[in-house]
């Protein structure tokens, strides 16, 4: 449930912003023979404009129609408000729950801790650990993660997209070894894989899931140099995805494919016309268009 290639999803919007229930269930048909969970409603889904009410329709929802283990998103900067999202997504038929760093707050490491205990006391299903400084302003050290791992059994990993490999080692070296560690940051989903690392949360398996689960297949399959391909052939895209905030540019990727997806909300805007013929031309160049 918590190796492979696991796409960070994204919540496709009608004309009038509303949730597409169905544009969801097409882009499942398109991910799952391909990839090995899924994260609905984690800030690739945009969180962060869902409503509580949204966020929890849209986890129940692809928990009763997705075929792959569902990891949902429930993070917030109020430890009281993950609690909720947590359980709220547990009843919804989460397999997990992933819980980002709380935001904006900076909490010192024993607020870290403290935020992480009080959700694994309140929650049955496994517990996974989302550290992505550049967005929260909130680095989670090693030291913490190994804390927390021995101390709570449903703290079972982390998305790490800190960027820093230095960091991920550090949290694979002194945590158990049934403790797993994603690349959250797909131009590191490689190295971070030859470091000991289970696979990756990724928001270019949106776009190209069997390139992905290819290139995870040949590093476990041992042919280092096919996979060593398969990531510099997927470079362009990992760059052009991020060309504009996330997930701005994903979003215009699936609907040049055909795919659903919509606008971004507010604050957010879509792509515009030079960014979006550089995306275009990477999506040509893998076939994806």
């Amino acid at each position: 449930m918590f190796e492979g290639i696991i796409p960070a999803l994204v919540t496709p919007f009608k004309e009038n912003f509303e949730v597409d229930f169905e544009g969801i269930a097409k882009n499942l048909d398109y991910l799952e023979k391909h990839v090995d969970a899924v994260v609905p409603a984690g800030t690739t889904g945009e969180s962060a404009t869902l409503s509580y009410q949204e966020h929890i329709e849209i986890v129940k929802y692809v928990c009763e129609v997705s075929n792959v283990p569902v990891i949902a998103g429930a993070g917030s900067n109020s430890t009281r408000e993950a609690v909720f999202l947590g359980k709220e997504v547990e009843k919804a038929g989460a397999d997990a729950a992933m819980f980002i760093t709380p935001y904006y707050n900076k909490p010192n490491k024993e607020g870290l801790y403290q935020h992480y205990k009080k959700i694994a006391e309140e929650l049955s299903i496994p517990i996974i650990i989302y550290n992505v400084p550049s967005r929260t302003a909130c680095n989670i050290t090693p030291d913490v993660v190994s804390r927390l791992a021995r101390d709570f059994d449903n703290i079972v990993g982390i998305k790490e997209a800190s960027g820093n490999l230095k960091q991920v080692a550090e949290i694979i070296r002194t945590t158990p070894d049934n403790f797993t560690v994603l690349s959250g940051d797909d131009f590191l989903t490689l190295p971070i894989l030859t470091l000991g690392g289970k696979g990756v949360v990724s928001v270019a398996a949106n776009v190209a899931p069997h390139l992905m689960k290819e290139m995870y297949l040949a590093f476990k399959e041992g042919n280092l140099k096919k996979a060593v391909e398969l990531h510099y052939k997927l470079m362009p895209l990992f760059e052009v995805l991020f060309i504009d905030t996330n997930p701005i540019p994903v979003k215009k990727a699936l609907e040049l494919m055909g795919l659903p997806a919509g606008k971004p909300r507010l604050p957010l805007v879509e792509l515009d016309a030079e960014k979006t013929e550089k995306l275009k031309a990477v999506l040509q160049s893998l076939n994806l268009l």
